[in-house]
């Protein structure tokens, strides 16, 4: 048998929708997350708020694929001269393959060396699976946060990266015509 062809891309709008709907999913499947919680987060991470990321930068929805399929993905965005890891996802029939060893290897490779000076993540203490996968790839736990969103416990985990570039990244910000360019887009998927 021959080995998988693994790749990662960053995605475009066409993409989103696919990407919606599988973030959904995962939010919803996630056994370590409120209710209350589940229910922001989805609301927050409406297919607006993904048409921004790409704007921004097409990769801070980096697709993973194997074999030419899209298998997950890594959602970031920029935070104060960090990059925040705020969803990664392993489609289920790609579970149990390297793609999210690769997806993380990825996203450092990607990442590192240019303008943030480290990722950062919240997980919560019992989601086992992510803090076994962000310590094999470098990541520290910085902080337990007791209470904190929503009543729940987190941990702030980080890596740090180095940063190359002279200038600190501006965030979340977009042109007029950029915003209103995603207002039309919002309209069409009503």
């Amino acid at each position: 048998m021959s080995e998988a062809q693994m790749t990662s891309r960053a995605a475009t709008h066409a993409d989103i929708t696919e990407i919606h709907r599988e973030l959904m999913d995962l939010i919803d499947s996630m056994p370590y997350y409120g209710d209350r919680f589940k229910s922001y987060e989805k609301a927050r991470l409406d297919k607006t708020f993904l048409r921004t990321l790409i704007e921004l930068d097409p990769w801070h929805i980096m697709l993973l694929e194997m074999d030419g399929a899209t298998g997950g993905f890594l959602i970031s965005g920029p935070a104060n001269g960090t990059i925040f890891q705020y969803w990664s996802a392993i489609y289920p029939a790609y579970r149990g393959t390297p793609l999210g060893r690769f997806g993380m290897d990825a996203f450092i490779s990607h990442w590192d060396n240019s303008r943030f000076h480290k990722a950062s993540t919240y997980t919560r203490p019992e989601n086992r699976p992510a803090l076994a996968l962000l310590k094999r790839y470098g990541y520290k736990e910085v902080a337990r946060l007791e209470d904190h969103i929503f009543g729940e416990d987190y941990l702030v985990m980080e890596r740090k990266f180095t940063k190359t570039v002279e200038e600190y990244d501006n965030g979340i910000t977009l042109p007029l015509s950029k915003r209103l360019k995603l207002k039309a887009m919002a309209l069409l998927d009503r």
